[in-house]
């Protein structure tokens, strides 16, 4: 055989090369264009019934249909929703196995933990918010305090009577911040669920929390509980006499609390848009949009990014309750 001259050599490389990126873009564009090709796990780190839980099987069905394989949710519940995370965090980053989290898991958690073996920041792929919701400032309906302002004059006079209490962390920092706000005393106690905490308020054992409006609605239709604020930048059409915690005198209270969904680290971009743009299309539904007000939460949907900066806030705005209240994280 003749050699090859210097320009067919030459040639000869430059159509190879070519050929190979060739075959590489259409094999990503292929992979895009197949995902999902089977079931996709959801993970959530709650147990069953939960609001979370409820959110999960809300949206997950109705992604199975639009992505044509079923969503499968998983309750890996425990540990404060440590188990569920870690398990996601450690997941091939490729769409099948994903994570619907609340900010408690994502932000409260890692900010009380000093060896959480996750970062929320570096070992997650914001895909989308799904749903956002407010906490209620409850007190026992036999207490005198019928305002905010009445709260903290109460708990000032009162430190020994002062206890609040909450089901977790993110329970726990909105009544730290209020105490910043408003230089009241007491002391917070840890219960295993909103229920119990509910019910730890209406025996008097507690003088206050913030819970969420779901469970609290029974108790405050029925007369057991007071609600003295909302923090939800508007009232809450279920509690239209409730005022909002800038109409109590007290707007730094103003949050939304959110749950949302993530996958593994490096999920690929082509991915992330495929389930981002799936979330936000069965939020938008108006049988989705009706099951989530039943529950006192509203549909959220976002982009990538906007959940990740939502993230970001949140963590530097919750540490720095933490540090300004001295609260310790434990190993």
């Amino acid at each position: 055989m003749f050699p090859f001259s210097p320009a067919q050599r030459c040639a000869r490389m430059l159509a190879i090369t070519f050929a190979g990126v060739v075959s590489a873009c259409s094999g990503a564009a292929a992979a895009a264009q197949a995902y999902p090709a089977r079931p996709i796990h959801l993970i959530v780190g709650q147990g069953a019934g939960g609001g979370i839980d409820t959110l999960a099987r809300l949206v997950g069905m109705r992604m199975a249909q639009g992505l044509g394989q079923p969503v499968i949710v998983e309750n890996k519940a425990g540990a404060a929703g440590i188990i569920a995370s870690e398990f996601v965090a450690k997941a091939p980053a490729d769409g099948y196995t994903l994570l619907m989290a609340p900010i408690g898991n994502m932000v409260f958690v890692p900010l009380l933990r000093t060896k959480l073996p996750y970062s929320p920041t570096k070992d997650f792929t914001p895909v989308s918010m799904v749903a956002t919701f407010p906490l209620l400032l409850v007190v026992n309906a036999r207490t005198p305090v019928k305002n905010v302002r009445e709260l903290a004059a109460y708990m000032k006079a009162n430190p020994a009577k002062s206890n609040y209490g909450g089901s977790g962390a993110a329970f726990q920092f909105p009544v730290e911040l209020f105490r910043l706000q408003t230089g009241a005393s007491g002391e917070f106690i840890q219960y295993k669920s909103m229920g119990e905490t509910i019910t730890a308020v209406i025996a008097g054992d507690l003088l206050m929390s913030m819970v969420d409006t779901g469970p609290a609605t029974g108790p405050l239709a029925d007369g057991r509980l007071r609600a003295l604020a909302v923090t939800s930048h508007a009232r809450l059409p279920a509690l239209p006499a409730v005022p909002t915690m800038a109409e109590a005198g007290m707007p730094q209270l103003e949050m939304r609390y959110w749950a949302g969904v993530f996958g593994p680290a490096g999920l690929p971009s082509e991915v992330t848009r495929r389930l981002e743009a799936e979330v936000n299309r069965v939020v938008k539904l108006p049988e989705v949009g009706a099951a989530m007000t039943a529950i006192q939460v509203t549909p959220a949907g976002s982009t990538s990014e906007e959940l990740g900066k939502t993230l970001a806030a949140d963590l530097a705005r919750w540490r720095e309750v933490a540090q300004k209240a001295n609260i310790k994280p434990v190993d």
